[in-house]
């Protein structure tokens, strides 16, 4: 599978001659730090180096703590970490940068290099474009002789760092949570959310929880994207040990699924729904979701008389507009939850911490919260780009003039809106060859139908 080159990261398999084999690995490492020095000339940059719990991470970890340092760059070995915490690591530690190696959602055979800036921030489009360049052609790379190499350090624990300041938020209800004594079961898919909601629950007072999943060997029992089809076993031991609330996270831990103490999905779409709700409860402001975020976020920011705000999928841009109105939260219906106040990344682990308070201060089963939204049937579909001979440009095009009775916004794709609460949204993925398809309605059969619809136009175009 070739490599996939966005502002999510490098990602592509691991042993294709075409992924992210050692050689692709050190030439992005070596073209981020390139690009790193030219930013700052008149220093000694840092970076912080960390991994997910997959079994090729080690390898590659090693690959591109060696190529950074032989640019003449210090490097902080964060090692097992997840991405919130490097994230919050890198404007802890000064450090003019980060690397966190994990493919996030993907299977294990694949993984990925996402950097981030000096800000902990994703990078952007255009830094992105010159590590590219740079990557295709590295005459540009500066190496150092060995007596200038960079040193290594371990870096602190950053998980530890990170809860500690989840904990000082005026949000997260310490007390009431264990005080609640509330049965909590965890689908940590052999990764580090092992190690970090371990930290997390002692760090509440929370005893009374089951980890599944929670080898860090990095072999995923299931699918690792929190999706519905993969938390049976969550599901079924929510229900059988009668837990309160269950919790799954993805290898990085920045994305949150939910479910209800009786074995039904809360929805990872909710996630934000729920986060959101509390947090405007007490502080209202703006909110900010990308566009394929369940349209349940408006009923909460009305309910509060807040302005929603939407932005192109991916963190970075999300972050961006949030920056720009000014919001108090936001994030993606992906179980991505963004918390300015903490830092700007998704961060499942301070999902957990707010959901828990919310949960704590209602006083209400999970399935009873679920029911004080408004349900919509989401259907999250999708296309493999390999069956197209034609630009994905142009098929989105010719959907939008077969469709153009409806309300369009083309800033990511291609979402049609049509006046009865229906919406489908066509985009190309960040971390794979697929052209994502999402479609939500009030009812499965007007979802199902707009899909079909679209589905059928698409087919007729590529013919």
């Amino acid at each position: 599978m070739p490599l996939i080159k966005s502002i999510s990261g490098i990602r592509g398999t691991i042993g294709d001659s075409d992924g992210l084999d050692p050689i692709n690995v050190v030439k992005y490492s070596l073209a981020f730090a390139t690009v790193i020095k030219n930013q700052y000339q008149d220093a000694l940059p840092k970076v912080i180096v960390g991994r997910d719990g997959r079994i090729s991470g080690y390898s590659i970890k090693n690959l591109v703590i060696n190529s950074l340092i032989c640019t003449g760059i210090d490097v902080f070995d964060a090692d097992y970490s997840t991405t919130p915490s490097m994230e919050m690591g890198v404007k802890y530690l000064n450090a003019q940068g980060g690397i966190m190696i994990t493919a996030s959602h993907n299977p294990q055979n694949w993984n990925a290099l996402k950097f981030f800036n000096d800000k902990g921030e994703f990078i952007t489009e255009d830094i992105l474009n010159k590590i590219e360049t740079i990557a295709n052609d590295t005459s540009s790379i500066s190496l150092v002789k060995e007596e200038k190499f960079g040193q290594i350090y371990e870096a602190p624990n950053l998980i530890d760092y990170h809860i500690n300041a989840i904990l000082d938020l005026p949000y997260v209800k310490k007390d009431l949570i264990r005080q609640s004594n509330f049965k909590i079961i965890v689908d940590t898919i052999n990764s580090t959310g092992s190690i970090a909601i371990r930290k997390l629950f002692d760090a509440l007072g929370v005893e009374n929880y089951i980890l599944l999943n929670d080898e860090l060997n990095g072999i995923f029992e299931h699918s690792p994207e929190p999706l519905p089809e993969n938390l049976s076993q969550l599901s079924f031991n929510v229900k059988t040990n009668k837990a309160d609330v269950g919790f799954a996270v993805d290898p990085d831990v920045d994305r949150l699924a939910i479910v209800c103490d009786n074995g039904d999905m809360f929805g990872e779409e909710y996630t934000i729904v729920a986060v959101a709700d509390y947090i405007l409860e007490n502080k209202p402001g703006p909110v900010v979701v990308n566009l394929s975020t369940t349209q349940a976020v408006k009923f909460i920011a009305d309910k509060y008389n807040c302005p929603l705000y939407y932005s192109a999928v991916g963190e970075i841009n999300v972050v961006n507009k949030m920056k720009e109105v000014g919001a108090v939260i936001g994030g993606e219906g992906n179980g991505g939850v963004i918390l300015p106040e903490l830092h700007y990344g998704r961060d499942a682990i301070l999902g957990i911490a707010l959901f828990l308070s919310f949960l704590a201060n209602k006083q209400k089963p999970v399935s009873v919260i679920k029911s004080y939204y408004p349900y919509y049937h989401m259907i999250k579909s999708k296309i493999e780009i390999s069956n197209f001979n034609l630009p994905i440009d142009y098929i989105l095009n010719e959907i939008q003039k077969r469709n153009s009775q409806f309300d369009f916004i083309n800033i990511d794709g291609l979402k049609l809106t049509n006046n009865d609460d229906t919406w489908i949204h066509m985009r190309p993925s960040n971390t794979e060859p697929i052209i994502r398809i999402y479609v939500e309605s009030s009812s499965k059969s007007k979802a199902e139908n707009f899909l079909y619809k679209i589905m059928q136009d698409v087919n007729e175009i590529i013919k």
